[in-house]
């Protein structure tokens, strides 16, 4: 471990912001690098409003802050406040990361990196395969643009079926690929699982505190199943319980959060992430938090 530096007027401060942000983990993963790097940087977490947004964007520029991660439920609602957005996150028209590029506010997305790198640690061969993606936000369009990018064949249910249309809409025009978008009932999510074989959860349903929450009913889920849950806190989470329960394999959220945070660490520092490290910091913190 190399000396950290105390808090000073030289300190680069990162950050995330969403609402809420009391669950995150991010602080104790990025915290936990900059120490292991000696690095004289802080990462802080913002609650913000969607009334607030705006002001807090202009913030990061006001307060040269050096970096900001981007979540729920901003993502999406961030792009137009920024000076400038990556070739990626246009596409994936998401955005999680915000990089202040001496006063030039850069967005980018590292959740569909993140996601990809997950795919790749389970050895998850998305081409070809039948996937339902849950939820038409953010998150779900990471996913959605990597797994296209895959080769995957995908339907997207959504609370409403006006938001799984656009979203469906806009990856098909990025992709190239054809998307079917239907609202997330039960008629639908029954029919949707009987032809899945992986299905992701890319909403907030299951998040703590709402631990006993699950977007899917436990009898719709089985054998032929393998079930990712972005959702990271719980590390558990109650439809990771009901699949394997069910005898699907599952996957939490841990190493995508582990990934696009390295990712993100890389474009505002410039140093390679010691991803383990940030991994096990996460798990620790997400242990801390349901003890």
């Amino acid at each position: 471990m190399k000396t950290v530096p105390e808090i000073d007027g030289k300190t680069g401060i990162c950050g995330v912001m969403g609402d809420p942000v009391g669950h995150s983990v991010s602080p104790a993963m990025h915290n936990a690098a900059f120490r292991a790097l000696g690095m004289n940087y802080v990462y802080l977490p913002f609650n913000v409003s969607a009334a607030r947004l705006a002001g807090a964007v202009e913030g990061i520029r006001a307060l040269n802050i050096a970096g900001m991660n981007v979540t729920i439920p901003h993502k999406v609602a961030v792009i137009p406040l920024l000076d400038e957005i990556d070739p990626l996150a246009q596409r994936i028209g998401a955005v999680n990361v915000i990089h202040n590029k001496a006063g030039r506010l850069i967005g980018g997305n590292t959740d569909a990196g993140g996601f990809l790198r997950l795919l790749e640690g389970r050895g998850i061969d998305a081409q070809g395969l039948q996937v339902a993606v849950l939820g038409a936000g953010g998150a779900s369009r990471a996913v959605c643009f990597a797994l296209a990018s895959r080769g995957a064949e995908i339907t997207i249910l959504n609370r409403t079926a006006a938001g799984a249309a656009r979203c469906a809409a806009e990856m098909a025009a990025f992709t190239g690929r054809a998307f079917e978008a239907l609202e997330m009932n039960p008629a639908n999510l029954a029919r949707s699982l009987a032809k899945a074989e992986l299905v992701v959860n890319a909403t907030s349903i299951g998040m703590a505190p709402d631990v006993d929450k699950s977007p899917v009913s436990r009898e719709l889920l089985g054998r032929r199943h393998t079930v990712v849950d972005i959702v990271y806190n719980p590390i558990k989470t109650r439809l990771m319980r009901d699949a394997e329960k069910a005898g699907a394999m599952s996957v939490g959220g841990l190493d995508m959060l582990a990934w696009q945070g390295a990712l993100s660490f890389e474009i505002w520092t410039g140093r390679n992430a010691p991803l383990d490290l940030m991994r096990r910091a996460a798990a620790g913190a997400l242990k801390s938090y349901e003890d």
